[in-house]
């Protein structure tokens, strides 16, 4: 049978009359065709490709990939006109509030649209259901600028096609926190992201098709491969009669004895047959003699690449072992002479055309380890002859489809078996599957690999994709765009909500890893725009803040005011970390809650200290109302607009958090967290701050009402009262002490609670200073923090009432003694307690004014680095030097402390990098 025909002769399903965008077309079909003939028009326009992440493709390849006005792949001409055509436009009139909701990103990681297609990283479209219900209503506008696979446009389908029983699920769980119950009802949505393999994806993901005709072309496709190459994949039985189908066949690289030079085949040398276990040490079957794999060296042997006509080197590979099943059987076998013929018959056949021989980019997988090692640089290095001829005619027959959308889902299923059919897919003999064991996130290429017949990878995942969405009612919600999300089509505050995974930091190489993958679709990812830390195209933490500053401005300015926005982080560095609060907040976002996602890793401080685990973080922010903005440009910097900022955000925040029956403390409602989020607040609108850290938390206490250490609105203390009544303890903070101004704040904690001599709080401190110090950091002596921020009752006046509370409460011979009574006078001499307000501001002077004349030391320094210094007084100096508008001194002494001290700390990072954008240097 010729590889062009039967799946040519099946038509197109028929559709009726479709409204798009206020047209209405005979057709489906005709919508498509109309779409597609403006968009090649678009094309040819040489200003519309020079836009920013556009990616790297044929006019043809973008439009067989493209379904318009739906989806495209390279920036949506429509976008602005799908959202203007379903959004509502920004009211400010409109009454909206909300509080900051914590999502579980693991929620629904299991669910099986969720599994129909894989990406580098997921957040489960269940996990941000909850999310989407909490902060819109029907038909809102939802935007996920880091889209990935589109699993936010799932989520914002499913508000509207979720079945009974997980609705049911979520009102009753709603019900139990004293929510109002979800509206539900589906949500547009708009998707981007850079990656043409990405937005495919989720395109496939969104967009409906007929389930049935897929199924159909899906069968038709595997029978028609079998037809024409299933020989390739006959193995014979152990009775010599039986011919079976092979399911894998395992390969194994050849080693150099180091002692005779003779061929040790890895797997015939490692693999016990029965145990399964692989065996550290290999004895070789010609001299005897044993060492390690890490001891021996590969053997390569000599090619001509078909596609280039030069001469290369690769690893030399032998199939060592056959699986097959007969009948539901599974058999196990050595290849046998003619199972080795068939294996060189097809390594002799021409290399399909279909087969795309792209060289890797230059990228940091390429230059370490075992892609380097095994001189794996070109696309179709990644496959052994047999996987090539059949990865080349599948995706020849399905793109050859003619019902777009169908040929799109045929498509969609696979390119997901590039990996899996690759010698990326590593031999694991024991564990859960020894297949299908490629590793996530990373270009691997393992010593055995497993190259899996079509039929073995794609069967089971047909009939899977077939159940899946026959389960999953989609609809025209959605319109994706390919491009950066630095510059998105749309008008200023058009959007509801803003979901969104971006990446963070070095953790995954996103256009490296898609590249597999789109080189097959003849569309890349330009990688110019990624935001990333990548060494290899000199993209460092600073590189990196500035690309996450460009996207976290073009969410603000789409956003509507007093709207919101989550930011599902995954933590790897303290330095990423601060990076992404200083951009979200130089943007003009105000973090309202940071929500650690798994309390065993205990608190917040210590998920974000720098030798943390990777921890998933949800990150909620808003955009403050116009009228804030408003009366700020009006009045300006004074103390009033301060406190304006204040009302206005604690307004923002949760008035209760529980866990397991237990209140949780809310860690901005801290009057020193709503300091810095005042004070960056007037730093991204460049005036001076208009009141002192001591005035501040004074005319905190003065104005709003405080329980447990936690600052609310009066409106809002009657509903935390009422919660605090029904629980038995109150919440603590959990203070984890990294650096002096922690230290201050755990000794602050610790003395409130129990004033106490020196002798008693030394131990305890000592044990607080431990491996999360952050490294260039000067310890303080326990001494001089006492010193400089408390005081010490000395014995000749009345026992101050800090203490007198705390004695009269813990010590039952003291109860009811007056101030002034000798035996209390006695046990309280020498104790430390917190100041009073107006002692306190007292003492913040004499303190500032002490790290100002140490910060003067570090401006006269002349060495290349300071080695260790205080943050205190860095953060000080900055202030000072801000407010004076002297930004050459913060650049200057920036310079003289290293790179990851700077990076680390979000108070120092903010200053020198308002400096630096309001300065040449900062160009």
């Amino acid at each position: 049978m010729n590889s062009t025909d039967s799946l040519d002769l099946r038509s197109e399903t028929t559709s009726g009359p479709v409204e798009c965008l206020g047209q209405t077309f005979p057709s489906d079909q005709a919508r498509r065709e109309h779409y597609l003939k403006l968009l090649a028009e678009k094309l040819k326009d040489p200003e519309f490709r020079k836009q920013e992440g556009f990616p790297q493709g044929t006019d043809e390849a973008i439009l067989a990939m493209s379904d318009p006005p739906y989806y495209t792949a390279c920036p949506n001409p429509w976008l602005a006109e799908f959202v203007e055509h379903y959004g509502k436009p920004y009211d400010p009139q409109q009454t909206y509030s909300r509080e900051p909701l914590a999502i579980d990103v693991s929620v629904g990681k299991t669910d099986a649209l969720y599994r129909a297609h894989s990406y580098h990283t997921k957040v489960p479209h269940l996990a941000i259901v909850p999310s989407i219900l909490h902060y819109t209503q029907p038909g809102d506008i939802v935007l996920d600028g880091f889209a990935g696979s589109g699993m936010t446009g799932v989520a914002a389908q499913w508000c509207g096609t979720a079945p009974a029983s997980y609705r049911h699920e979520i009102e009753m769980a709603w019900k139990q926190e004293g929510r109002k119950a979800p509206q539900w009802g589906a949500r547009r949505v708009v998707l981007n992201d850079l990656s043409p393999a990405a937005t495919f994806i989720g395109a496939n993901y969104n967009i409906p098709f007929d389930v049935d005709a897929f199924a159909k072309a899906g069968k038709q496709l595997l029978k028609e491969v079998e037809q024409e190459i299933g020989w390739m994949y006959e193995t014979l039985h152990s009775d010599g009669k039986t011919v079976a189908r092979i399911d894998y066949t395992v390969w194994s690289e050849v080693l150099n004895c180091s002692a005779c030079a003779g061929e040790i085949v890895f797997t015939e040398a490692a693999l016990d047959e029965e145990t399964k276990a692989v065996a550290d040490v290999l004895t070789c079957p010609h001299c005897g003699a044993q060492g390690k794999k890490e001891q021996m060296d590969l053997r390569f042997e000599t090619f001509v690449d078909p596609a280039t006509g030069a001469t290369q080197r690769r690893p030399k590979r032998m199939p060592a072992m056959i699986v097959y099943k007969i009948g539901k059987t599974v058999y196990t076998k050595k290849p046998d002479e003619t199972d080795l013929a068939r294996i060189e018959k097809i390594a002799h056949l021409p290399i399909p055309k279909e087969l795309p021989v792209d060289q890797f980019p230059d990228c940091q997988m390429t230059r370490v380890g075992r892609m380097k090692t095994t001189n794996s640089t070109a696309v179709h290095f990644m496959f052994l002859p047999r996987a090539a001829q059949a990865m080349a005619l599948l995706w020849g027959k399905a793109r050859k489809y003619p019902d777009a959308r169908t040929k799109s889902m045929l498509l969609f299923m696979v390119e997901q078996a590039f990996w899996t059919a690759s010698i990326l897919n590593r031999y694991r003999p024991t564990g859960f599957s020894q297949v299908n064991q490629f590793l996530t996130g990373v270009y691997y290429v393992a010593s055995q690999t497993t190259e899996c017949s079509p039929w073995y990878i794609l069967g089971g995942k047909l009939e899977r994709l077939i159940k899946t969405f026959r389960s999953f009612k989609q609809t025209h919600t959605s319109a994706i765009t390919t491009g950066t999300a630095a510059k998105l089509p749309l008008k200023d505050s058009s959007i509801d909500y803003i979901f969104t995974d971006p990446p963070f930091g070095e953790n995954i190489y996103y256009s490296d890893l898609n590249f597999l993958v789109e080189s097959w679709h003849g569309v890349k990812t330009d990688p110019n725009p990624e935001a990333i830390v990548d060494r290899v195209r000199q993209k460092g933490i600073p590189e990196y803040q500035h690309l996450m500053y460009s996207c976290f401005a073009e969410y603000y300015r789409v956003l509507k005011p007093g709207r919101w926005m989550t930011v599902v982080f995954s933590n790897s560095k303290a330095a990423v970390w601060n990076t992404i609060q200083v951009a979200l907040q130089q943007t003009g976002f105000v973090v309202a809650e940071v929500s650690a996602l798994d309390k065993k890793q205990g608190s917040f401080q210590q998920v974000m200290s720098p030798n943390t685990v990777k921890q998933d973080l949800v990150i909620s922010v808003y955009k403050p109302n116009g009228g804030l903005e408003e009366r700020l440009n009006k009045q300006g910097a004074t103390v009033d607009s301060a406190w304006d900022f204040v009302q206005s955000h604690l307004s923002n925040l949760s008035v209760v958090k529980a866990r397991n029956g237990e209140l949780e403390f809310i860690v901005e409602r801290d009057p020193r967290r709503i300091f810095d989020r005042m004070v960056a607040w007037f730093v991204r609108h460049d005036v001076p701050v208009p009141i002192s850290n001591d005035e501040f938390l004074t005319g905190l206490r003065s104005r709003f009402p405080e329980r447990d250490g936690m600052v609310f609105l009066p409106d809002q203390v009657a509903e935390y009262d009422k919660k605090r009544a029904q629980v038995a303890q109150a919440p603590q903070m959990e203070l984890f002490v990294s650096d002096e101004r922690s230290a201050i704040d755990w000794l602050a904690d610790f003395l409130k609670r129990r004033p106490s001599t020196y002798q008693e709080v030394h131990p305890e401190f000592t044990t607080q200073l431990g491996a999360g110090w952050k490294k260039h950091e000067a310890k303080p002596e326990l001494m001089a923090l006492l010193e400089d921020n408390f005081l010490k009752y000395d014995g000749t006046d009345d026992v101050p009432s800090q203490i007198h509370s705390y004695l009269s409460t813990n010590h039952k011979d003291l109860r009811g003694l007056e101030k002034s009574d000798p035996r209390l006078v006695a046990k309280a001499k020498d104790r430390w307690y917190v100041p009073d307000p107006n002692k306190a501001q007292d003492l913040e002077k004499k303190r500032e004014k002490a790290l100002l004349k140490e910060f003067q030391v570090y401006q006269a320094f002349t060495g290349r680095r300071l080695k260790e210094f205080r943050l205190e007084v860095l953060r000080a100096g900055f202030k000072e030097a801000w407010g004076k508008k002297d930004y050459q001194t913060i650049i200057a002494v920036a310079k003289k402390i290293p790179d990851e001290a700077l990076q680390e700390d979000e108070k120092l990072l903010l200053w020198y990098d308002q400096a630096m954008t309001r300065t040449e240097d900062g160009l």
